[in-house]
């Protein structure tokens, strides 16, 4: 099964994925105007507009903590800041369909998925400045830690995802009990062999696991046409995995996509591929100049496709009041002042708390190494004596 076409992929310097013409799955315009899909609008008829005021507060404050983290690191706060802005929708929208039981394995900017499933974001510092290897339990949210190695962990998800199978946990019709897994990864990491292993063993073993790929056009420095021969939804019929392409952009859209495909996981149905066709407006990462790479002309096509600004023309129509949006402003203002405390105040760990947790177990070739750290160290303090 496979949704969604496309037409001709960039031409020049403006990129043209994301238009109308794309045949996207798309249910929410650029203009904010509701369209309707025969198969995905039902998906979010239940969204009254007090849900979709929900889904705008969440971009509007994941997008604060973004700006915020960003900022920080550029006091030397944080040693490196892999910003998610644009891609808000994609996150959030994605992250809202999911059930309190399915489980999530991110890559290392998926911070609006991390705060649709309760994590406290300020936790996502630690690692960032340099004094954990995660800052929060997995279990408490269903949410593993940041992997910053590409594409790695989605063969961590499908391995979790047989677990699940195996388990029980899979087509018993029971919505408490059903679960499903999804990996996040974005356009470079379907060019890792981790990736492809990943829909190997997961295609051939209906593994209840839904890859959700964020295109966000750039792979550092690399264009999405320079990977790729075809659009990268299209690898997914390679694999015998459904696939389908939407606008990662639209709130809306990536909820309805994301919610059909976890139900065919949970329901037994076996994995589904989604390409969310989206832009980081922001750099890779803090360590990059995306100036050197790609234009102008391409910032400003896809900043008049901002998930936030649709969203809101969309509220905007429907009648929410001027005075939800000042609070909204006022709360997100509070949030940042939290950050920058709570950044400024997390303790310096130890050295030695690199050794821990590697292993769920002892381990003899860290536990070596950690003996030598200790002596290693011990040699200041003989030196100091010395003196």
């Amino acid at each position: 099964m496979e949704f969604g076409v496309i037409q001709s992929d960039t031409q020049g310097e403006t990129p043209h994925v994301g238009t109308q013409d794309d045949d996207l799955i798309q249910l929410l315009t650029i203009t904010g105007e509701r369209v309707h899909q025969q198969t995905y609008s039902p998906l979010v008829e239940h969204l009254d507009r007090a849900a979709l005021e929900g889904l705008y507060r969440d971009m509007v404050l994941v997008r604060r903590f973004d700006t915020e983290a960003t900022a920080l690191q550029r006091h030397g706060e944080l040693g490196l800041w892999p910003q998610c802005l644009g891609q808000e929708a994609a996150q959030i929208g994605s992250g809202r369909a999911l059930a309190a039981q399915d489980h999530v394995f991110p890559s290392y900017r998926e911070h609006g998925v991390g705060w649709t499933r309760g994590l406290d974001l300020r936790k996502v510092l630690h690692q960032f400045r340099g004094e954990d290897h995660g800052g929060w339990d997995p279990a408490d949210h269903n949410f593993s830690l940041y992997t910053l190695v590409i594409g790695s962990h989605a063969l961590h998800a499908t391995g979790y995802a047989m677990g699940v199978q195996r388990d029980g946990d899979v087509g018993t019709g029971n919505p408490e009990r059903d679960r499903a897994v999804v990996a996040y990864f974005g356009d470079g990491a379907t060019s890792q062999g981790d990736v492809s292993e990943a829909m190997v063993f997961a295609a051939v073993n209906d593994a209840p696991v839904v890859f959700f790929c964020q295109n966000n056009q750039w792979a550092i420095s690399e264009p999405t046409e320079r990977q790729s021969r075809v659009p990268l939804y299209r690898r997914g019929s390679g694999f015998g995995i459904p696939a389908v392409r939407v606008d990662g952009n639209d709130v809306l859209a990536c909820y309805a996509v994301t919610r059909e495909a976890l139900e065919r996981a949970r329901s037994g149905g076996g994995p589904t591929f989604i390409e969310a066709v989206t832009y980081r407006m922001g750099a890779h990462t803090t360590s990059d100049d995306p100036t050197r790479y790609r234009s102008r002309a391409e910032e400003d096509y896809w900043r008049t496709r901002d998930p936030i600004d649709r969203l809101k023309l969309h509220l905007v129509a429907e009648g929410t009041a001027p005075e939800f949006f000042t609070a909204l402003d006022e709360e997100a203002e509070a949030f940042g002042e939290q950050i920058r405390d709570y950044c400024r105040s997390i303790p310096k760990a130890a050295p030695s708390r690199i050794f821990e947790h590697v292993y769920a177990a002892e381990h003899s070739l860290v536990e070596a190494e950690r003996a030598w750290f200790d002596e290693y160290e011990a040699g200041f303090a003989t030196e100091g004596a010395q003196r």
